[in-house]
Formats: structure tokens, sequence, C-alpha cells
């Protein structure tokens, strides 16, 4: 059996929306998974500020790091590559885990990986349950994106099947929880009061699940359209809102489209297993009737424990450190953020060579 030291010791950082990450993984193990949230900055607003985000990652960067270090108990020097999301995301936010990673890239001269964010979503599985299967079949649902993706090798080939035309899941959830008033980030307060309702209190629509629609695509809009008139009309009445029905109906319709339309997929693509990640994929209802409808069609479910399913640092190193175990090429020193970074491209290959561009400054005053 190799040594387990044998495997590449990599440092993730992610800055794509709200939260800084920093994690260190070596090979599909996790060492280290700090995290500093600026969520509450961001809930006075009822939605992420890109300027404030971008103040924030710039204030917990290193302090991140070097927490992310400790806890791993490993040296910078040690590590075998640097990797960060350079995009999809905030532009913002993004140049500067893009802009951290290089300094430290160079200062130690370590190979630097610009990943994916929703490939990283989906590499961050092996952490948990070892390595993907290939091909990978893999919802991702968050608060800017709805996806189903095929992959046949997660560092090189990632096919998008069907994704959202409107409104990500996650935004739905934070728009509806805005029209009942129960604040941001609205996926966890809207799972927590529909564990108290009546998933079939009301009948809210299921967007594009008609025989002439997309199989795979998802559209969020009309739903939150339709929960927000029937709040509307509630209280135009003088009646009370059924906070927890509203809740659990509007949920239930979600969750139903999401999984409906994965089972569908993965029998199509006749792949036997499904992996959701992304920060809805922490929520209960959606984790639980996957696994129902799973076991029913028979189809091996692999969903991450909820913290490894939010934006995470720990997941970029787990991309990156499948880069390094695979050899691709890491990336040119004038990687650059790119906000809409498409998901076949599940990272951003080298195109220079060399540090010649880059000013020849002291490796000791960067890095001491």
């Amino acid at each position: 059996m190799a040594d387990s030291r044998d495997e590449p010791l990599v440092l993730g950082i992610e800055t794509s929306c709200d939260e800084t990450g920093v994690g260190i993984v070596r090979g599909t193990t996790l060492l280290a998974d700090a995290v500093a949230s600026s969520v509450d900055e961001h809930a006075r607003f009822g939605g992420v500020v890109p300027e404030v985000a971008s103040r924030a990652h710039l204030e917990a960067m290193v302090p991140t790091i070097q927490r992310a270090l400790k806890d791993a108990g490993v040296s910078a020097k040690d590590l075998d590559g640097i990797a960060v999301t350079a995009g999809p995301g905030l532009a913002g936010a993004l140049l500067v885990g893009v802009s951290a990673a290089k300094a430290y890239a160079y200062a130690l001269d370590k190979p630097l990986y610009g990943v994916n964010h929703l490939a990283s979503h989906i590499c961050v599985d092996q952490l948990e349950h070892g390595p993907l299967p290939e091909p990978t079949m893999a919802l991702l649902v968050s608060g800017g994106h709805s996806s189903l993706l095929l992959s046949e090798d997660i560092t090189s080939d990632v096919r998008p099947l069907g994704s959202t035309i409107d409104d990500a899941a996650g935004e739905a959830f934070d728009k509806i929880a805005r029209v009942l008033n129960l604040g941001f980030p609205g996926g966890p307060v809207i799972d927590r009061y529909a564990r108290e309702g009546d998933p079939e209190a009301i009948a809210f629509p299921r967007g594009l699940t008609g025989p002439r629609d997309a199989p795979y695509d998802f559209s969020f809009s009309g739903l939150k359209t339709s929960v927000a008139r029937w709040i509307e009309a509630k209280r135009a009445a003088g009646e009370d809102v059924p906070v927890r029905d509203v809740s659990a109906s509007f949920q239930e319709a979600v969750v139903d489209v999401l999984t409906r339309k994965a089972v569908r997929a993965c029998k199509d693509e006749g792949v036997d297993h499904l992996m959701i990640g992304g920060g809805v994929a922490a929520n209960s209802r959606l984790r639980a009737l996957a696994q129902e409808r799973c076991e029913k069609a028979g189809i091996r479910l692999r969903v991450p424990r909820p913290k490894l399913c939010t934006d995470n640092g720990a997941m970029v190193a787990a991309l990156g450190a499948e880069m390094v175990a695979r050899n691709r090429a890491a990336s040119a020193w004038d990687l650059s953020a790119d906000s809409s970074l498409p998901v076949t491209e599940p990272h951003v290959p080298g195109h220079t060579h060399g540090h010649d561009h880059v000013h020849e400054v002291s490796k000791e005053n960067l890095y001491p």
C-alpha cells in the first residue's frame, strides 16, 4: 500500500461569492477546512453585495490560510500545489482569491491551478466517499446554478446535460424567504419552517415538466412568482399567511423537480449513481427525496455532508489534488478570474512558461 505522504498535498482557495474558504487535502483525505463567512454583512441588504464580499475576502484571506495550515499541521513549503477558483462567480471576489493564490504559489515556487467552481463541487465528494465513479452524474444546486452534469474525467471532461434557464434553486429560496420576511439566506430558514408544514397544503407549479419541455433544464421563476402572488393574495384579503405550509409546499415543488429530472438523466444515460452537490444539497428534504427515488430506481446516491456542500476551500483543494495526481498542466502566471467560466473547462491550463512576465521580486520578502 502506498504511503499517504506520496499523495499530493494541495491548498485550495475559494472566493467565488461571500465565503472565504481555504482547504488542505492530501490526495482524497481532508486535512483542514477553514471558512470565514461574510454572510452577516450581507444579510441587511437581503442578498450578496459584490463590493462588500470582495473587501471581506481581502481582510480574511491571510488569517484563513494561516488557520488552515495550522489545522492541517503542515508547513506551506510542504505543499505540492496551490489551487484556486478561477470562475464562475463574482468577478471582484474571484480576483482576490486568484491574486492571493498567485502570490503564494510564486513565493513558494509551487504550481498554480486555476479550477472551475462547479467541477470543484463535484470533486469534493471524493473527500467523503472516495474516488468518483467514471462517468459521474452530478446534480449541482446552489444560489447561482442548477445543473445536471455528466463527467467522464473531472479534470478534463465535464458535459452539461441541462441547466437553469432563469432563477436557480438557491435564488428561488432566497426570494421566497424575503417575501415571507424570514431573512437571508433563505435556504436554511425555509428548510427549518418546512419541517413543521404540510408539503401538500398548496399545489404550486412544477416548471418545465411537460412532455414537450427540455427534459434536463430547470426553471424556478414561474414557481417563485406563483408563490409570491399566493402570499400577496392572502395578505390583501387580511388573512394570516401559513408560513410553515407555504415553506413546505414551495420546497416540495423545488425538490420534486430536481430529483425527478436527475433520476431521469441517470436512467437515460445508463449511469447507476447520482452525486448531488452545491449549497442547496444541504437541504434536508432534497436529500431525503433523492434517497427515496434513487433507491426505487436502483441508483446509488452520493451526497457530501452539509458543510462540504456549501462553498468551501476543501472542494477546490480536492480538484487541485486530482490535477496534480493526473499530471495536468499547471495554470499560467497570467491566470485571470473569469466570472462566466464554462463548466466544460474544469481547469484553466498554462499558456506561458516560467516567470518571464512576473516582476523578479525577492521570494524571501514575499514569504518569510
